[in-house]
């Protein structure tokens, strides 16, 4: 008896059509992008409205919870700088907010952590 067979997914091929990526950000220069790479955190700040792009809803709707820029590009399969564009576009109009992420705090030096333990051990 055999498992399942597995089917390979076809790639879309409009997701790497450079004419509907081209529509999708439009003109922009460098000079409008905003300061943002693979690990800032996007949340929104509104609910989708019917005129915006199917994909700037999707980005709305995906964001109800802190994401982060990769985790955006991967779930609407578009690459990072098209994801960047459509964020700089919804960043300039306010309807959402990024952040960078919060970096953890660096460990407390290990002689420290010693003696702290040591005299706890001693009381």
């Amino acid at each position: 008896m055999s498992g399942p067979r597995r089917e390979r997914r076809k790639a879309d091929p409009d997701l790497h059509d450079p004419e509907r990526l081209y529509v999708i950000t439009g003109d922009l220069d460098d000079s409008e992008r905003s300061a943002l790479d693979l690990v800032t955190m996007v949340v929104a700040q509104a609910e989708p409205s019917p005129t915006f792009q199917p994909e700037q809803a999707a980005i709305l709707r995906l964001c109800q919870a802190p994401l982060s820029v990769a985790e955006i590009s991967a779930y609407l399969s578009l690459p990072f700088s098209v994801v960047t564009s459509l964020l700089s576009d919804l960043l300039a109009t306010e309807l959402i907010e990024s952040r960078a992420p919060i970096v953890r705090a660096t460990l407390p030096d290990r002689s420290l952590l010693e003696a702290v333990m040591h005299g706890l051990q001693k009381l």
